[in-house]
């Protein structure tokens, strides 16, 4: 699976990312923002604070992140089975 290598914030929720596969861009996160622990995003300074945590997690504190296999797919826009390919029905492991 690809790791995260850098993260930018940027406006109105979104990030940039850049993944070690050379994927790169734009995500927008607005539909999570003011959503239980999302809530917190509503001081825009927290949501500056982005980072990759010691697990490769697109983190802005203790209690908020997010699965970077998720946010690479929103960014590449691939499906589950792209990403994962024993999830596709008849591959056997």
């Amino acid at each position: 699976m690809p790791k995260p290598l850098e993260v930018k914030p940027l406006p109105n929720f979104r990030l940039w990312l850049r993944y070690d596969d050379e994927a790169s861009g734009e995500v927008d996160l607005s539909d999570l923002a003011g959503k239980g622990v999302f809530k917190a995003w509503d001081h825009q300074e927290l949501f500056r604070e982005v980072r990759i945590g010691p697990h490769g997690e697109i983190a802005w504190s203790d209690e908020i992140d997010l699965c970077p296999d998720s946010i690479y797919m929103r960014l590449t826009k691939k499906s589950p089975e792209d990403v994962f390919p024993l999830l596709k029905p008849g591959v056997n492991a």
